[in-house]
């Protein structure tokens, strides 16, 4: 994804995100959680490591705390996709963080 300039320490440039708004979201834009390779032990971080399926160069760490919608046009090229348990940590994280049941 292209996030564009970062402002503070928030996410921005060339990076992978996960898409985690649904598929029958098919407005102009998405919602994604940026990945990072800088470790942070922050508790609703989630480490993704590479593999043929996600097409990850390297050890990411989501950033479930920089959720944010983007454009449709922001998106550079699909890498892969993370299996059933990922995404449900992934949900779990995000409930967590949104404050939802």
């Amino acid at each position: 994804m292209d996030l564009g300039d970062p402002v503070d320490t928030e996410a921005g440039l060339f990076r992978p995100a996960l898409v985690v708004s649904p598929h029958r979201f098919t407005g102009p834009f998405r919602v994604v959680c940026p990945l990072t390779t800088t470790l942070r032990t922050y508790p609703w971080r989630l480490e993704v490591e590479p593999d043929a399926a996600n097409g990850l160069p390297a050890t990411c760490y989501m950033q479930t705390e920089q959720l944010r919608s983007i454009s449709t046009a922001r998106g550079v090229r699909r890498l892969g996709s993370l299996d059933a348990v990922a995404m449900k940590q992934v949900r779990r994280v995000l409930a967590l963080l949104l404050d939802l049941p």
